[in-house]
């Protein structure tokens, strides 16, 4: 599969995410955002804010933890940022949380991964249970900030993304079959 299939497939939101409405893309309010710092491959001070922001969150497919993608338009195309966090609970609250990030340039037709878990870390997370008519059952308010100690690498090719910080806000709906975290961070 070429790099513009993967990329195509990839920068869709997850087709299991339900479709937020029109006029909340992220967060009720218009809350949602993602500001970040690119270095390396990738320039760029990125400061998206909705309505130029889209983003989804759901548990990872294994059931451990959650992943939130946000996207949002840059000069010749998207770009697509996926934040994995394997060891955060539904619910849970807390510092120092690992996180895998990936990349999705449809500009430089790349992808950019960390590859795991240990390069990128949450310095502070909060989620906070959404209770409007609205929305699905199990539906949380993430704010994160971070930073990565090591680049991004390209998948397919040379190059490198280091995303020095980052900070956000979006939302995830957990399967109904899930339950909540108790108090404090997840194990």
């Amino acid at each position: 599969m070429t790099p513009a299939a993967i990329l195509a497939l990839v920068l869709a939101p997850p087709a299991a995410a339900l479709p937020a409405p029109a006029a909340d893309r992220c967060l009720p309010g218009d809350a949602g955002f993602l500001a970040m710092r690119l270095r390396g491959s990738i320039e760029a001070e990125i400061r998206w804010q909705e309505p130029d922001l889209d983003c989804t969150g759901m548990s990872r497919p294994d059931g451990r933890g959650l992943r939130l993608r946000f996207a949002g338009r840059r000069e010749g195309g998207e770009l697509a940022v996926v934040f994995a966090a394997p060891e955060l609970a539904m619910g849970a609250s807390a510092r120092g949380v690992p996180v895998n990030v990936t990349l999705l340039d449809e500009t430089g037709q790349r992808i950019y991964g960390t590859q795991g878990d240990r390069l990128c870390v949450l310095d502070e997370v909060e989620q906070v249970a959404l209770r409007d008519a609205g929305l699905p059952p199990q539906t949380y308010r993430v704010s994160a900030r971070g930073f990565c100690t090591a680049p991004a690498r390209a998948l397919d090719g040379d190059g490198a993304v280091l995303l020095t910080r980052f900070d956000f806000a979006g939302l995830v709906t957990y399967r109904e079959d899930e339950t909540p975290a108790a108090t404090g961070p997840a194990p």
